[in-house]
């Protein structure tokens, strides 16, 4: 499905008829679809020439812990939750928003790993 580009709807909801198709810089790229396991990260080629990390398999987190305000890396051992597609938790798929369980506990993913080449997460429940 490629939803990019133009809107096919005017403001008043009146369709919009397409001049043309779609030029190749208006479509986007595949979606990266993290999941746990060992770690694999891709370089592409961004609108610029500028390159983008795509992390397409993970295993550990940096999380950060509100309370102490301290940082560290923890492997990740399972996807708990995930707002954008409750199909993706059985699945393993980390997006942003995602929950995961880690050794010290559940973690909020705070960035985008498809896009950014990492996993970076707020723990919200220890188990110590």
């Amino acid at each position: 499905m490629k939803f990019q580009g133009k809107s096919t709807r005017k403001y008043t909801g009146g369709r919009l008829i397409r001049q043309r198709g779609k030029k190749k810089f208006e479509l986007g790229g595949e979606p990266a679809n993290t999941h746990l396991g060992e770690t694999i990260r891709r370089t592409v080629k961004k609108l610029g020439g500028q390159p983008k990390v795509r992390l397409l398999r993970g295993r550990n987190a940096i999380v950060t812990d509100p309370a102490t305000k301290t940082s560290k890396t923890v492997k990740i051992e399972t996807v708990t939750g995930n707002p954008a597609n409750i199909h993706y938790v059985r699945r393993n798929i980390v997006t942003k928003g995602s929950i995961i369980k880690t050794e010290i506990g559940n973690a909020r993913v705070t960035n985008r790993p498809g896009q950014e080449g990492s996993i970076n997460a707020v723990l919200i429940s220890s188990t110590a």
